[in-house]
């Protein structure tokens, strides 16, 4: 495929632009409020797979399994809201961050930032995947080892 000079010269510009520490900062915000979005709505859509479809009452459950169930519970509540409060902090920051007016210091605190954006994300998707296996394993215990 061939392309013309002012394509190729519109796609340099267009690298370029992505290159810029704003624009990269820009794009790892909107990144990290996607996943909070996700987050927030796998964690309630969970939560309600859990009470529909999991038993009514745990304490039915033989000790092995009851308490299978709570541990995977907690530990997969607990990395979603781990999960929840990166992405967060990944969108939000620290509440007093100090942003410079210098514009080299500007440059690498955007540059840091977008760096810190991407790791928070990074950490909260592989919560996510924790907390969402272990909720998932706790409602299978459920359907699998019914009370006795």
């Amino acid at each position: 495929m061939a392309f013309t000079d002012e394509q190729l010269r519109e796609a340099e510009q267009r690298a370029d632009a992505q290159r810029d520490p704003h624009q990269q900062l820009r794009l790892a915000l909107q990144q990290a409020e996607g996943y909070r979005t996700y987050l927030s709505s796998l964690t309630g859509l969970l939560t309600a797979v859990f009470v529909l479809k999991g038993q009514d009452d745990l304490s039915k459950l033989s000790d092995g399994p009851h308490r299978a169930v709570v541990s995977l519970l907690s530990l997969g509540f607990l990395a979603l809201i781990t999960a929840s409060w990166l992405s967060v902090l990944a969108v939000h920051g620290r509440p007093g961050e100090q942003i410079y007016a210098e514009p080299t210091r500007l440059l690498r605190y955007e540059k840091q930032r977008t760096r810190r954006i991407w790791r928070l994300v990074e950490a909260a998707r592989w919560l996510a995947l924790i907390g969402v296996l272990a909720v998932a394993g706790a409602v299978v215990v459920t359907w699998v080892r019914p009370g006795t």
